[in-house]
């Protein structure tokens, strides 16, 4: 078979998390997500590690792994976000990869990439260096094994980016055809270039790109219009329609290899595209059992295809910009679309970005050579303290990396420096330039990483950089005529979000007002020690006061603070922190927090807070926005009981008058109607939620009750409730398979569902049902011959397979 086929997907994130609690605080755009990264694994990324193909009567006939069929590439900072808050999706990621090489005869389907997704062409020689070879390490780190080419964000290319993917081994990269320059062949005369204007390269083989140095790399060009037309088109409407635009892009009367591969953003396969993984799992399936052409990846292709042609490219070029690099540094035209918007913001930003970098630089190269020859090469080997920032891993680090041994002030000042360096390199995530507002929050994400800079250099050496910083911003013009210019969304977005110690131990106190202060507590990127504590209550009011241990796990670094804080009731929360100085002073300052609270004069707190901790003052809305969330839910909490006992009593005080009511065909008063929604709605919930079995006849009344009244239902709540039961149900039962109560349980919860018409999401409950099925049904259907209990079972699972939409052949 001469026809290969390879399915490119880079799936990528830009780092969204707060650059000082490393973690990605709640986005409320994502509902009913917590944020998006979640929403897109629950959309895209989840789905694709088990993929339904589905028969003509819409019954799943078989789940795989797409991306062990495919070739793909996660970027390093959205899988570090995978490992710790989608472990069992990162798991089957890494799992895919292992697959694939029993497919493509060793070669692994996933690439490597540059780490955060910078534009390469755009980088300064170092920081190219640096994205290499953290990208590297990140893929060795995680797949265990060297990889054979690299990603490069939006396909951006230069010479010098091409040639120092040769030096760290990559085998090839993979580029759009309007990147390529002109071609010849390896072995015919040196001077008969064609060249390839229009994107008019043959993508369907790969060709070598040589250096002067000797070094030399393979390039794959995509299917353009193909590519294209995934991204943007129809074709995965359909995963026939998809089988036969790939299969129609092959040369019918040319029996030499052909390669058709097409590359696309991963997110096209279910986020962008609801379903598409499904498409893309039965265009693979197909197409490999149909035996129309051969499933490949890149690696393997190259193995046994070698270049027969070289190549030049067209340098500072991408995918997503047709005027080169210029999305990434000036208004060239290419935007999100937004009528009457410019982005005149794009090159005076990366201007600002840029004099920040190299003001930090010489600091950083000073600094540094102290302890090392070398800065740059401690930068680059920094990657393995980014990986795993333990402190035993920490030291290690630096005793193999430094001259001489270092004392602990210094180890904190050398991780003050590389961190620096760390978020210098990360303001510049390509999504900062890509869309059409300088306070959009892509773009506020790289200023935030800029503040960081500015607090480690301050931190570190002493450096102010601050003041010039915001005068640039000031010249940078924004689309919003109420913010002017940059300078405004840096004010109004990215300083309220700056950290410092005292700030944290802020949040630490404020939470214990309304948690209990545990001996130790992790909590985003910093630890807290317990050291002292006391609470006092009076009616509403309540205060605490202590001192503890905070720590930085990043920088390694802690401090001793005092604290106190007073709750006002509802949302009034004062207080303050300090550094702590002593037991005398400690106990001074209880002993006047503790008579001023006694009093219950507001003034009186007021006063004592200000006498101990002066500008060190800080309030509920200085918590992190998660732990504001928590807080105020808290607060509302018996407001909320008060509520639904009050709609509960109005439910059932007027039953009968609004009965009559609707007898006589008026229209219930809203107070009614309300109670009825409030009511219904929570009861119905509670049933899913319960732990104990389902009670059928009464979710079946108040389904029926809700119908009656006309009321709305808060269907994604009960869907979603629904579905966590089921998912329970099959987990219990995969445990225990011949469970009497658990297979009645889940046969009457999934009729009941389908009769009230609850929409369930039963991904998980497939993927284990299929499980079960493999494992389970084959001896037990041996024993079926023999035993009436065996039969039983079988007959209930099939049925539970029907309900599940599964189709057991």
């Amino acid at each position: 078979m001469e026809k290969y086929i390879c399915i490119h997907g880079h799936f990528y994130q830009p780092p969204r998390e707060n650059p000082w609690l490393e973690t990605i605080e709640v986005q409320d755009s994502a509902y009913p997500y917590r944020d998006w990264n979640e929403r897109i694994t629950a959309e895209c990324y989840n789905p694709n590690t088990a993929s339904r193909i589905m028969a003509d009567d819409r019954k799943i006939i078989d789940i795989i792994n797409n991306y062990a069929h495919m070739s793909f590439n996660f970027g390093p900072t959205l899988l570090s976000w995978m490992e710790a808050y989608a472990p069992e999706v990162y798991k089957r990621v890494l799992e895919a990869d292992r697959e694939s090489q029993k497919y493509f005869n060793g070669h692994g389907s996933a690439i490597a990439q540059v780490y955060n997704h910078v534009i390469m062409p755009l980088a300064n020689a170092a920081d190219k260096r640096t994205q290499i070879v953290w990208g590297k390490a990140d893929f060795v780190h995680r797949f265990g094994r060297e990889p054979e080419a690299m990603w490069l964000a939006e396909t951006a290319v230069d010479n010098e980016t091409l040639e120092l993917l040769a030096g760290a081994g990559m085998k090839y990269a993979i580029l759009a055809p309007h990147q390529a320059k002109r071609f010849r062949k390896i072995d015919g005369p040196k001077e008969e270039w064609t060249e390839t204007p229009d994107a008019s390269i043959d993508p369907k083989r790969p060709y070598l790109c040589k250096f002067a140095s000797g070094r030399e790399i393979a390039l794959f060009f995509y299917d353009g219009p193909l590519s294209h037309d995934l991204s943007f088109g129809d074709m995965l409407k359909s995963g026939e329609k998809f089988v036969e635009r790939l299969m129609a892009a092959f040369r019918q009367d040319d029996e030499t290899p052909q390669l058709v591969s097409i590359a696309t953003d991963g997110e096209t396969y279910g986020h962008h595209a609801r379903y598409g993984d499904m498409a893309l799992a039965y265009c693979l399936h197909t197409i490999s059992t149909r035996n129309l052409a051969c499933v490949t990846n890149y690696g393997e292709y190259l193995s046994k295809f070698p270049p027969e042609f070289e190549v030049e490219i067209v340098e500072n070029t991408s995918w997503s910009c047709v005027h080169g690099v210029e999305r990434w540094r000036s208004d060239c035209g290419c935007n999100s679309g937004r009528q009457g918007w410019n982005q005149q913001w794009r090159a005076p930003l990366r201007e600002a970005l840029d004099w920040l970098r190299d003001s930090i630089t010489p600091i950083y190269e000073k600094e540094v050579r102290a302890f090392t020859d070398d800065p740059w090469e401690l930068r680059n080997k920094y990657i393995d303290v980014i990986l795993d920032r333990t402190p035993e891993n920490v030291d290690r680090f630096f005793s193999e990396a430094l001259t001489h041994e270092i004392s602990g002030e210094e180890k904190t000042k050398l991780l003050l420096l590389l961190e620096m360096q760390r978020h210098a390199l990360l303001m510049y995530t390509s999504c900062g330039w890509f869309f059409d507002e300088v306070s959009g929050i892509e773009t506020v994400q790289v200023m935030l990483y800029a503040a960081r800079v500015m607090q480690l250099a301050k931190e570190a050496a002493n450096m102010d950089l601050e003041a010039t910083f915001v005068e640039r911003l000031k010249k940078i013009p924004s689309n919003i005529p109420e913010l002017g210019t940059a300078a405004r969304a840096f004010e109004l977005y990215v300083r309220p979000s700056v950290v410092d110690f005292y700030r944290v131990a802020a949040h630490y106190a404020i939470s214990s007002l309304f948690d209990g202060a545990l001996a130790q507590h992790d909590f985003y990127s910093y630890s807290a020690s317990n050291e002292s504590i006391e609470k006092m209550e009076a009616g509403k009011w309540r205060m605490v006061i202590g001192r503890a241990v905070m720590r930085s796990r990043i920088i390694q670094y802690e401090i001793e603070i005092g604290f106190g804080f007073v709750h006002l009731g509802d949302h009034n929360v004062i207080g303050g922190v300090r550094m702590f100085e002593g037991e005398e002073k400690f106990e001074a300052m209880k002993a006047q927090m503790k008579e001023a609270f006694t009093r219950l004069n507001v003034a009186d707190v007021v006063q004592a807070l200000d006498t101990n901790f002066g500008t060190h003052s800080y309030t509920i809305w200085h918590l992190f926005r998660d732990e504001t969330r928590k807080v105020f839910l808290k607060i509302t909490e018996e407001a909320l009981k008060n509520m639904e006992m009050t709609f509960r009593q109005i439910y059932d005080n007027n039953y009968p008058i609004m009965h009559a009511m609707k007898d006589a065909m008026m229209p219930l008063p809203l107070a009614f109607t309300t109670a009825v929604q409030y009511t219904v709605n929570q009861d119905l919930k509670r049933i899913l939620e319960d732990a104990e079995a389902i009670d059928t006849n009464k979710l079946t009344r108040l389904y029926e009750e809700a119908m009656r009244w006309n009321i709305p239902l808060d269907r994604e709540g009960l869907g979603y409730a629904a579905s966590k039961r089921v998912d329970r149900l099959m987990e219990s039962l995969e445990l225990t398979p011949m469970n009497e109560d658990v297979i009645g349980e889940l046969q009457s919860s999934l009729e009941t569902m389908k009769l009230l018409g609850i929409d369930l999401n039963i991904w998980k409950a497939q993927n284990i049902l299929f499980r079960m099925w493999r494992m389970y049904l084959p001896p037990i259907k041996k024993k079926a011959v023999r035993h009436a209990a065996a039969r039983d079972w079988v007959g209930k699972f099939y049925r539970i397979a029907e309900d599940l939409q599964v189709r057991l052949e």
